[in-house]
């Protein structure tokens, strides 16, 4: 099991055995290879956060409930409670692994310092350029994937490797192709080989149905005879299975893997097209980090001394808070049933501010998005002629039920969205101020609804107590209310109401107040406010 207990803390990742989990409260998954999941069945009964692709093939296929699964976003930072008070949090972000679809790694910050997770990675350039990494952050301890970390293992770059796909297909234009693989990673060279070679991609029903997910291209099939490019499980590919093969039609194998595997017939051929980074990337990847120590995630294969020289000074053992000590020495049979309301109160007090987008980078992703589509598009052409043999037409990412609650009304659109403001009301839940070219996409219609310049609440509401304020901030005929048409968003009356929600101190905001007679107050507050211009804190007990 590639599983850590991360010491002098809560956590754990890629670790399911709760006999042996000991302290371990808080458990996170990298993704979905079966030697990360070892011991993890649809008997878990504790909080597991993942990517939201992970998220759906962990229900999916491991039969996890729903009600464990926490997806948490690709990209973005996320605060966790390290207590049964929420007292003391942690900084969990997710960045992508470029191993598998949903992999993930996991930056971690609190009272223990810094610590990266990698999981299984394959490093690229534009990993350090993520905003979570490229601030100048002290990495205090780096968990690193070592599966290539040996000198005398010498990998090309994946393009590289591809590109000896490519040819050694052309070299066989005759023949059938078998792709060894894993029952998951690996579906973009799929994808490159069949916008290549013009071709469908046969795969079992189980991969359709993740590529589908995925938002590839249109160029996967179940039909055996649709193309000439088969995906097929890597331990199908052998000695018999290959005479069989040929007796029907000359057909090679190929084994994209950086493994040292036996060909046990003429036409298997290994191209070392890995998933996972080499020695020279990984001596670049912890250059740039400078962390105060690395430790191995392949127990059986150690680090040795190869990154002694990147390494910045260690630091001194944590001293684990109170709070958290009584957390972890606290039964895991039963989990605090605060838990649950203590994520979504952290999730109201996400940090506050402006966030802008990078003009260059957003250029960069346009140039590339145009660049896909054309491709797609040229391949659609090419293929249009053929029948389509897709139970299942989905064109972009979905994953149902796991990776966030919507808002029932409609779903915000937005082409070129540069700058974001997070305000946070009195009642708790947060606003955006949004520009005026935005669009909302109806759920009914499909249509795209105009709506000016206007306040809009964000997020899930978290709580029944905010039930009734989200229900006059939207309005009976905002877009955002089923069954509405283009009307505004907020009425001048609610609009005005609105902003004496923004505009009243917190101060005045009380815990036991209940959501019936919170618009009385606010209206109070400003009634007083108008009248003498100071207002006394008891004068809204």
């Amino acid at each position: 099991m590639n599983g850590v207990l991360i010491p002098h803390t809560p956590i754990a990742v890629d670790f399911w055995s709760l006999r042996r989990a000991g302290s371990a409260r808080l458990f996170f998954l990298t993704h979905m290879h079966s030697d990360h999941t070892v011991g993890l069945t649809s008997t878990w009964t504790r909080p597991l956060y993942c990517s939201p692709i992970t998220a759906y093939l962990l229900h999916r296929h491991l039969q996890v409930s729903k009600q464990w699964i926490r997806a948490l976003e690709v990209g973005e930072s996320h605060v966790l409670p390290l207590d049964e008070a929420g007292r003391e949090t942690m900084t969990v972000t997710l960045l992508d692994a470029n191993h598998c679809p949903g992999s993930v790694m996991f930056l971690f910050e609190g009272y223990f310092g810094t610590i990266l997770y990698t999981g299984d990675f394959r490093y690229t350039p534009s990993m350090l350029k993520e905003p979570a990494l490229r601030l100048g952050k002290q990495i205090h301890t780096l968990y690193l994937d070592n599966t290539n970390c040996n000198p005398d293992l010498v990998l090309p770059s994946q393009e590289e490797a591809a590109r000896q796909i490519v040819e050694l297909i052309r070299k066989h234009p005759q023949h059938n192709i078998k792709i060894g693989l894993y029952s998951l990673g690996k579906e973009s060279l799929l994808e490159r080989l069949a916008l290549e070679f013009q071709t469908w991609v046969v795969l079992s029903p189980r991969r359709l149905e993740l590529v589908q997910l995925l938002g590839l291209a249109d160029v996967f099939t179940v039909e055996e005879k649709a193309g000439r490019i088969h995906a097929v499980d890597h331990m199908e590919i052998c000695h018999s299975a290959m005479l069989r093969w040929n007796q029907t039609h000359p057909t090679i194998a190929i084994l994209p893997t950086s493994r040292k595997i036996y060909r046990s017939h003429p036409n298997i051929h290994v191209i070392p097209y890995s998933d996972h980074s080499s020695y020279l990337e990984l001596r670049v990847f912890v250059a740039a980090l400078k962390p105060c120590q690395v430790v191995p995630i392949v127990r059986r294969q150690p680090c040795r001394d190869y990154f002694q020289d990147s390494l910045s000074p260690s630091l001194s053992v944590p001293l684990i808070p109170d709070s958290v000590r009584q957390y972890m020495s606290s039964s895991s049979r039963n989990p605090s049933f605060l838990w649950p309301f203590l994520e979504r109160k952290l999730k109201r007090l996400r940090t506050q501010g402006v966030v802008f987008e990078s003009l260059e980078e957003d250029a960069d992703h346009s140039q590339a998005d145009r660049d896909s589509k054309t491709k797609n598009e040229n391949l659609a052409g090419k293929l249009e002629k053929q029948p389509s043999h897709h139970p299942l037409q989905i064109k972009k990412p979905s994953f149902p039920g796991v990776c966030s609650r919507e808002w029932e009304g409609a779903v915000l659109s937005s082409e070129s969205q540069k700058m974001v403001t997070v305000l946070t009301t009195p009642s708790g839940f947060p606003v955006h101020l949004r520009s005026t070219n935005e669009k909302f996409l109806s759920p009914k219609t499909g249509e795209e609804i105009g709506v000016g310049s206007y306040l809009v609440p964000v997020g899930d509401s978290v709580a029944s107590a905010a039930t009734e304020n989200q229900r006059a901030w939207m309005g009976q005929d905002s877009p955002l209310s089923p069954g509405s048409e283009a009307a505004p968003l907020l009425t001048p009356e609610l609009r005005g109401l609105a902003l004496k929600y923004l505009l009243t101190p917190v101060d005045f905001i009380q815990t036991g107040f209940s959501p019936r007679i919170f618009d009385q107050q606010v209206e109070k507050y400003h009634k007083l406010l108008s009248t003498d211009g100071t207002v006394q804190n008891d004068n809204l007990v």
